[in-house]
Formats: C-alpha cells, structure tokens, sequence
C-alpha cells in the first residue's frame, strides 16, 4: 500500500500555497480549491501528485 497524504492548494497573493510547480497547475480551474494529494510507491520508489476538488458546502 503506497503512503499518502494530502495538502490543500489555495492562493495567497499571487502564488499558491504548498509548494508546486504552477507547469503541474496548468489544468486546474484557478477559481476552485483543490487538495493535493502526495502518493509514495515504495515498490517503484516514486512519488505521485494528484489533484482532488474540495467540494463547497
């Protein structure tokens, strides 16, 4: 089982907060929040990102 965390995206000033590169914002929807969420495979010993909408309530 890979481990994971999550992080929340969200913009401060003219730059987001958590540190990612804005090339892997691209696709976003600048006007949403997003979680990030971090994923190490210790079987291939590499790190993923994913992006999760938090949903408005």
């Amino acid at each position: 089982m890979p481990t994971e965390f999550k992080r929340k995206l969200y913009k401060r000033g003219s730059s987001f907060e958590t540190t990612i590169p804005m090339p892997l914002l691209f696709a976003l929807d600048k006007d949403k929040k997003y979680n990030v969420i971090f994923l190490f495979d210790a079987d291939t010993n590499k790190w993923y990102i994913k992006f999760e909408p938090i949903e408005n309530k």
